[in-house]
């Protein structure tokens, strides 16, 4: 009996990694998995799934088959190949190698914040650390000004004298305008709300909202500034201000704003580009000036003149795009992304990324090496870095820490604080235990990135395709292309074997002309019209006009003026303009009706096309044979249903 039951217990166990492969060859299975992740990247949406998924059903397992016949041939061992799949590791081990879960959770918040600016005023006073007395002194002076802003008050100038705080209009600001620490403060208010007191490392703050405003995009704008001494007369003043209504006038009757802005602009930076500004949004410039520039509604409007402390501006507007709400906008999504890894805040996600690492990869500290050890020969080693040499010491050689399927040693250890304390834009005089925990993170995530194939599916499939489509593309060279191609006798044998397939549809002798720009077209063709040798035209172009010459289909030639029609010999197509500024146009010398037999020698590349065809069903009959595939007909109903 108990033999029965271990037998029934094994059958169903048989039947459920069955029931988990979609087709067998030879002895070698593809897991349903493995198959659905690679329909799913290779095929878009379907009206009929079953003719889909059968289709790509035979066409991976001829795949398999092939990297079967390469894996046999050790091509995997190919030095070629090997360099490829390493170069190809190192270029994308690195979107791994990052919490992914926690980048998603900050990129959604700062697209949310991204969509409104709110315009802030900031209190502060500096954290006195040498006297007590001092400290509490410096917080009942905030905690005073906490009081009057949340019991209403909105003179701000007033608050900061009574209480000796410093006050500051941070303006309108949105997402990645201020420290991370501060912007969650701020995005946790609504207008109006004013924020506890906050301490930061040195200082103790206080942020209120003053009013919200849905995001005002970006800008391109031009600007005209005329500029004074700070302590210029009120003559002075009066004088440049009818300076600047005189230009608006001659905007106003017409005058090029450009051309304008580079005889009579004060911006250095600006006027020899006829006034035009780098793009902006929130915050870049002054309350005061995006005041004036934001009531411009139209490409093109104009300000009239207006002064802030920079001078007196006249404003064009160019050009205006705003804020996608759509987060699935891909420009959005890529600006947020640039942002993101450029600010402290990405941190966050690593440190969370790092200790899910440690616990994943079960890291554990020996207890071999005593602290005190590791920490006295650290310090042996940054004492003279040029000559101490880490792997000469007595806790060299032992491991001090362990991972699932591998360990470090000492020698690794007073490398890692040789190299860290040797930068001095890196080492910034931390502790030997702090070097200790940035060491374990350092190790850690470097075991990782080496054993990400037992860690992340995705890498391990992505390393996989990669290897498998270099092996396929060696394999196919050697059995399919390069066989065919040099097989003359098979070629001809092809040729003659199947003649009919290699006519010629309606052609023409031609010749087709390239050129840089359209210009250059339109007066090639002239020359070329006025009897003047193509070769010439060519070699007088210095390289901007090229031609070549040959026999094409019509169907082959682009010439929409001949849509419907068929060319006459000594005819021109007219000058097609490209998307990328070039322009292009055909003269037919001769022109053929269909059904004129190819040459060898003419259809020869369409008849190593299908001679490769032919020898690689024969080869795959072969691998068949070998490794005869079975199809799991339970499982693929299932993906079909």
């Amino acid at each position: 009996m108990k033999k029965f039951y271990l037998l029934f217990a094994m059958a169903i166990s048989c039947a459920s990694v069955q029931a988990q492969t979609v087709f067998t060859y030879g002895t070698n299975t593809v897991s349903k998995e493995e198959f659905l992740r690679a329909y799913n990247k290779n095929n878009s949406p379907v009206t009929d799934k079953e003719k889909s998924l059968r289709e790509y059903l035979d066409l991976y397992s001829n795949f398999k088959l092939k990297v079967k016949a390469a894996e046999e041939l050790r091509l995997d061992t190919l030095p070629q190949i090997q360099y490829d799949v390493t170069n190809f590791r190192r270029q994308v081990e690195e979107n791994y190698m990052s919490d992914e879960k926690g980048s998603a959770k900050l990129m959604d918040e700062a697209f949310i914040r991204l969509q409104k600016d709110l315009h802030v005023v900031h209190f502060s006073i500096p954290v006195p650390v040498a006297l007590p007395d001092d400290s509490i002194k410096a917080y009942k002076q905030i905690s005073g000004a906490y009081e009057d802003l949340n019991a209403g008050s909105e003179d701000f100038r007033a608050i900061s004298e009574k209480y000796a705080v410093k006050y500051g209009d941070l303006g309108f600001i949105t997402v990645f305008s201020v420290p991370y620490e501060y912007e969650n403060i701020i995005y946790a208010l609504k207008p109006g709300q004013v924020s506890k007191v906050y301490r930061s490392k040195n200082v103790w703050h206080i942020f209120k909202v003053t009013e919200e405003r849905k995001s005002i995009g970006k800008w391109k704008v031009a600007q005209i500034l005329f500029t004074y001494p700070p302590d210029a007369s009120a003559e002075i003043r009066t004088a440049m201000l009818k300076k600047a209504d005189s230009v608006y006038q001659l905007l106003n009757n017409g005058a090029d704003f450009t051309k304008i802005a580079r005889e009579y602009s004060d911006d250095k930076l600006t006027y020899m580009k006829g006034g035009e500004m780098p793009e902006f949004g929130t915050g870049r410039y002054s309350l005061d000036f995006e005041k004036e520039v934001f009531k411009l509604k139209a490409d093109n409007d104009i300000t009239k003149p207006f002064t802030t402390a920079y001078g007196i501006h006249i404003v064009k507007r160019i050009a205006f795009a705003a804020t996608p709400t759509e987060k699935e906008s891909a420009g959005l999504q890529f600006e947020l992304k640039q942002k993101l890894m450029q600010d402290p805040r990405i941190n966050q996600a690593k440190e969370s990324f790092a200790k899910d690492v440690i616990n994943l990869i079960s890291y554990k500290k020996s207890t071999t090496v005593k602290e005190a050890d590791l920490f006295r020969y650290a310090d042996s080693v940054a004492k003279s870095p040029s000559s101490a040499d880490p792997d000469k010491f007595p806790i060299s050689n032992k491991t001090i820490a362990t991972f699932k399927n591998g360990s470090v040693k000492g020698s690794d250890w007073l490398k890692f604080i040789r190299d860290y304390k040797g930068n001095t834009e890196q080492y910034k005089g931390e502790s030997n235990p702090a070097l200790w925990d940035k060491y374990v993170t350092y190790a850690s995530l470097e075991y990782y990135k080496n054993h990400l194939e037992e860690y992340n599916a995705d890498f391990k499939y992505q390393m996989k395709e990669f290897k498998e489509g270099n092996m396929l593309f060696e394999i196919m060279e050697r059995n399919v292309w390069s066989k065919a191609a040099a097989d003359t006798v098979g070629l001809l044998s092809q040729y003659n074997a199947n003649k009919t397939k290699y006519k010629w549809a309606a052609s023409a002798d031609v010749l087709i002309f390239n050129s840089t720009n359209e210009k250059l077209a339109n007066d090639a063709l002239d020359a070329l019209k006025k009897g003047k040798y193509w070769r010439e035209i060519i070699e007088s172009s210095e390289a901007a006009v090229q031609a070549d010459s040959g026999r094409y289909e019509l169907t082959q030639i682009t010439d929409p003026a001949s849509a419907g029609t068929t060319p006459v010999a000594n005819s021109y197509s007219t000058v097609i303009k490209n998307s990328d500024g070039s322009a292009t146009f055909v003269k037919y010398i001769t022109v053929y009706p269909a059904d004129q037999q190819r040459s060898f020698e003419e259809a020869r590349g369409l008849v190593i096309n299908d001679y490769q065809n032919v020898l690689e069903k024969k080869w795959l009959e072969t691998l068949r044979k070998k490794y005869p595939i079975k199809i799991n007909e339970a499982v693929v109903s299932e993906l079909i249903h």
